[in-house]
Order: C-alpha cells, then sequence, then structure tokens
C-alpha cells in the first residue's frame, strides 16, 4: 500500500472528500450538497486545515478542523449539554476535529489513527474535541484509544437522525 498522508487544499479537493464521506457515512446526494456549502466555509475561518490520505494518487480519507470558537455553530449546539455535565472549559482553547473519514475499503489500516494525531501534533491549542455518533462503534473505539473523553452523550443536533456524544482529550493523543 502506497499510502501517503499530507497537507490536503480542501477546497480544491472537495468534491473528492465528500465523496469518501458519503460512502464512509452512508450520505445522500442533498446532504452532500450541504456539506459541501458547509466544509467550504469552515476552511474560511482562521487556523482551519485539512490532512488527507491517498493511495495510488486516490484520495481514500481526510479529516479537517480548527481552532474552537464559541460563535460557530456546533459549539453553540454543544454548549447546553457540556455545561450541565460542568464541562463547557473544553470549549476554550480547543483543537475541533470537525470531520474525519476513512474509505470502507482503507478501514482498520490505521489511516484514521495517523490522520488525527497528525492534524492535532501541529495544533497549538492544548486539548481537541470532537463529537461522534453516540454508539459502541470503531470510530469512538479509536477516539477513545487516543485519550479522548465521553464530556457529553446524547447531544442532539438539528436534522441528525441520532445522537452524538463530545469527546476531549488533552493534546498530544495518546499513543499506542
Amino acid at each position: 500500500m502506497d499510502l501517503v498522508i499530507g497537507p490536503l487544499d480542501l477546497s480544491a479537493h472537495v468534491d473528492e472528500a465528500l465523496a469518501v464521506q458519503a460512502v464512509a457515512f452512508g450520505l445522500g446526494a442533498d446532504e452532500v450538497a450541504v456539506r459541501r456549502q458547509i466544509v467550504l466555509r469552515h476552511m474560511t475561518y482562521p487556523g482551519a486545515r485539512a490532512l488527507g490520505a491517498t493511495v495510488g494518487g486516490h484520495l481514500v480519507g481526510f479529516v479537517y478542523g480548527m481552532p474552537n470558537d464559541r460563535t460557530h455553530w456546533w459549539s453553540t449546539v454543544v454548549e447546553p449539554y457540556l455545561r450541565a455535565q460542568h464541562h463547557d472549559i473544553w470549549l476554550d482553547g480547543s483543537f475541533v476535529i470537525t470531520e474525519l473519514h476513512v474509505h470502507p475499503h482503507h478501514q482498520n489500516r490505521g489511516i484514521g489513527r495517523t490522520l488525527i494525531t497528525a492534524i492535532t501534533d501541529s495544533a497549538a491549542e492544548p486539548r481537541s474535541i470532537l463529537s461522534a455518533i453516540d454508539t459502541d462503534s470503531p470510530a469512538r473505539g479509536l477516539y477513545h484509544s487516543l485519550g479522548y473523553q465521553d464530556l457529553a452523550r446524547q447531544v442532539l443536533f438539528p436534522s441528525a437522525p441520532k445522537p452524538y456524544a463530545v469527546m476531549g482529550a488533552p493534546l498530544p493523543l495518546r499513543r499506542r
């Protein structure tokens, strides 16, 4: 496997990245169209950056994130849940993992672990936060193995069919 992990101009490769996300996350065309606009907006935020994983020159995974800002939509949704658990301090001084997806044909090979550790290794913030569907999944298993802890569970996002967990970890992430 000729895996290459490196910086990704996500704005220029948004359609390729969203094709990976659509397969990995089971998204339809309408949801992809909505997410396309969100990704393009996010990439204009200060400090937003992305990494891609390619095999044979084809994008098979990506991660992107940014320093958290309490005025961003995601923060305004999760803040009451975090406050109820006395964890709202995690919204300050955190690097948010906004999306992390690996094509199912390339999962369980360490690509997701490499992407998330590489992007957080370059973060200036002392901690990282993210949200993941609140189920016992390989993704949540990965996050737990890296040191992420549940900060709030059963978080409901408007229009999301399933509840999410908000997770946080000190940086640098734990290595195996």
